[in-house]
């Protein structure tokens, strides 16, 4: 549990930051539109990249003694950094998640569509293949890292997904995000910290 939870709470902390992929599930929940397929699409490909870190970086960190160390300290930055961007976005206020429909899609349209978003973002390399990765050395073991990493990417996605409908109300209001973004930088600090004191 000292490694899972810890994987658990870097892979949520990470994937609840507005972005495209969440928009994107949000709408299809909202509009009821392929939500299994859409939520199981994204559980998948985060399990693939989480899982690749895992041992990518492992393996990596193993052939190059130093490696380990740099990234410890630049995935500290990291997530400092993004800590702070999201203090920032939680100060102005202002962020509204608009879940507009557009005209319904067929499955395959939609699948396509949703990887597009997935793999065509550079963030979504930087949060799982170095962040997590990186991250996951710290802990005596990656496997469960890396599973309570998978587990929360699963929670969200399918909580997203079929709970969009009860979310709409909650985020049409700019402080519901200021409020998101602030527990995210809380979060984002707390792990940065703790991988620099280690």
């Amino acid at each position: 549990m000292s490694s899972f939870i810890p994987g658990f709470l870097l892979s949520l902390s990470l994937i609840l930051a507005i972005g495209a992929q969440n928009a994107f599930v949000l709408r299809q929940g909202l509009r009821r539109e392929h939500v299994f397929w859409v939520c199981l699409t994204c559980a998948i490909t985060d399990a693939l990249l989480i899982g690749a870190g895992v041992a990518g970086f492992g393996a990596l960190a193993a052939a190059v003694p130093w490696f380990e160390t740099a990234m410890r300290y630049g995935g500290a930055a990291f997530l400092i950094a993004y800590g702070t961007r999201a203090a920032l976005s939680a100060w102005r206020g202002g962020e509204v998640l608009e879940a507009a429909g557009a005209p319904a899609q067929s499955l395959k349209r939609t699948i396509l569509t949703l990887l597009a978003i997935t793999f065509l973002n550079p963030h979504v390399y930087l949060d799982t293949l170095v962040l997590v990765g990186s991250v996951s050395a710290q802990y005596p073991d990656r496997t469960a890292f890396a599973l309570g990493a998978i587990l929360a990417s699963v929670i969200f996605f399918f909580i997203l997904g079929y709970g969009a409908r009860l979310l709409q109300p909650v985020f049409a209001k700019p402080v519901s995000w200021r409020i998101l973004d602030a527990l995210i930088a809380v979060t984002m600090w707390s792990i940065g910290v703790a991988l620099l004191t280690q």
